[in-house]
């Protein structure tokens, strides 16, 4: 027997949620329909294309990023992928990636360089924050499956939530080091915020945005893999039906072509960055 009553943590939730979803449910699926059909035509379109000049296509980025060996490596692990039947599914999985890494940038650039400018709005936000990079993952596939259904769509939005924090949390720190006395010179020439923003800050705070970017596309893949529970399909489909069917080398196949992509994504993304140099 407890002393205190136990808090209905699960029932406030749930009674906000379903709130939520009576006032904004049919509007989130229009919005699921034309984000669905999105996905679904980029997803195809690259299918589509010759697996070969995928590959050649990443070649030229990781060559044009700065390193030829990045280069050659890029080739070889696309051919292994290609070679173990697994193109389509990193295909898939490579789409939801790239779609939920664009608009976490997209939303949390701004909610970033409001942060650095608005010392009050970041102590708000941050403990929000801390909820979204500690909250275990599968706990997002719960609402998002309820606004969503099944399918990519449920996935980018778990995704999106799971890998913001990064991107906020770097850009506010970026902005924050750029020092000082340049602010003020460029202030005292009369830039305004605007371009005090674009023409100062943000290029002196480039390998931190850099750095968030990356960190978003890394977190967005581990939550694109888990997502495949929902539907969203990808290689993590593959290693759920390994799990299921105790298949150790059908999961070893598709785990090691995750870790393939994961590198790719993640050596092109921080050459891009500047966050290594030479060739």
């Amino acid at each position: 027997m407890t002393l205190m009553p136990r808090v209905p943590i699960d029932e406030w939730i749930n009674a906000s949620v379903q709130w939520l979803y009576n006032r904004i449910g049919p509007e989130l699926g229009n919005v699921s329909d034309a984000m669905h059909s999105f996905l679904s035509t980029l997803t195809n379109g690259l299918m589509a294309l010759p697996w070969w000049l995928v590959t050649l296509a990443f070649a030229t980025l990781a060559f044009r990023a700065g390193k030829w060996r990045l280069s050659i490596g890029t080739v070889i692990g696309l051919f292994l992928i290609e070679d173990l039947g697994m193109w389509d599914p990193m295909i898939a999985s490579l789409v939801l990636i790239l779609v939920s890494a664009f608009v976490s940038v997209l939303i949390g650039f701004p909610i970033g360089v409001w942060c650095a400018r608005q010392p009050l709005a970041y102590r708000i936000i941050s403990p929000m924050l801390d909820i979204m990079q500690t909250m275990p993952s599968f706990v997002y596939l719960v609402p998002a499956l309820m606004f969503f259904n099944i399918g990519p769509v449920p996935a980018v939005f778990a995704t999106v939530v799971f890998s913001m924090p990064p991107v906020i949390r770097l850009t506010r720190l970026g902005i924050l080091q750029v020092p000082e006395d340049l602010v003020e010179a460029a202030t005292a020439f009369g830039a305004s915020d605007w371009k005090l923003l674009w023409k100062v800050q943000v290029p002196l705070a480039l390998p931190n945005l850099m750095a968030g970017i990356n960190q978003t596309i890394m977190m967005a893949l581990s939550m694109v893999v888990i997502s495949s529970m929902i539907g969203a399909g990808g290689l993590g489909n593959n290693v759920v039906t390994a799990l299921e069917t105790v298949n150790i080398g059908q999961g070893f196949e598709a785990g090691f072509c995750i870790v393939i992509l994961a590198i790719l994504l993640d050596r092109i993304s921080q050459q891009i960055g500047g966050t290594h140099h030479g060739k």
